[in-house]
């Protein structure tokens, strides 16, 4: 995996993460679910890095 790549992915699921906590502390349902589809996108990020990854070795 790049580490571009790799920094964006871990970015994206960290902030996703923050996100989803700070909207369950504050009640707030539409934060939770857009801090969940952060960590999903981040998640697929590296997915396919890792399938990319895989091809090139």
């Amino acid at each position: 995996m790049s580490g571009t790549e790799k920094t964006k992915a871990h970015a994206e699921q960290a902030m996703g993460k923050a996100k989803e906590a700070m909207g369950r502390m504050a009640g707030n349902e539409r934060m939770t679910a857009d801090g969940h589809a952060d960590q999903a996108k981040g998640n697929a990020r590296q997915a396919k890095e890792d399938i990319k990854d895989t091809f090139r070795h």
